[in-house]
């Protein structure tokens, strides 16, 4: 019985970490992700530079705890990003590759993680007052009914983290459009 309750709780890690990924194609549910917008005072290309500079510049300390680049392109990168759950006693890793469109897109598209598929982008639209960010995407789970119970509770885990990335990028590219120093790593 103990050899039983071990197998689940492992394979409960392997699922909240990400190292476990469950892709069996079977009962696949998808549910939409945001959309959370936020306006930023500051223009585009300050944003998409802020979104941008820990996947094709030099990351700053506290995102490379959060991000490391596996493999970098001229528009593309593979990489992992960490993320603490179960009130910080375990990361979850996912693997994503990140799409560049500049100044107004990018995209991100799951390879491992705690579901089987998960599509975001970010949105920057160039207002007179500033930018526009906006986030959406869709989280595929198998399983039916069950993976559905497991998408709302890895989405809601998910959407936090992007609402605390969004926070990060608006406060940032203020700084830097305030400050004027409007290039990565100023």
């Amino acid at each position: 019985m103990a050899a039983v309750g071990g197998g689940v709780l492992a394979g409960y890690w392997g699922l909240v970490t990400g190292a476990m990924p469950l892709d069996v194609g079977v009962g696949r549910r998808t549910r939409p992700l945001g959309p959370q917008t936020v306006g930023i005072q500051a223009p585009r290309e300050v944003v998409f530079d802020v979104i941008a500079q820990p996947y094709l510049g030099r990351a700053t300390r506290a995102m490379r705890e959060k991000v490391r680049v596996l493999e970098r392109g001229s528009d593309m990168v593979l990489a992992a990003h960490f993320t603490p759950v179960a009130g910080g006693r375990l990361t979850a890793t996912t693997v994503e590759t990140v799409r560049f469109t500049r100044p107004e897109q990018v995209s991100f598209r799951l390879v491992r993680g705690p579901v089987p598929a998960v599509v975001e982008s970010f949105q920057l639209t160039q207002h007179a007052s500033g930018t526009q960010l906006e986030y959406r995407g869709e989280m595929e789970t198998d399983g039916w009914v069950l993976g559905e119970r497991w998408s709302q509770l890895v989405a809601a885990r998910w959407e936090e983290t992007v609402a605390a990335s969004l926070t990060s990028v608006k406060e940032e590219a203020e700084r830097r459009s305030q400050s004027g120093s409007e290039r990565p790593g100023r």
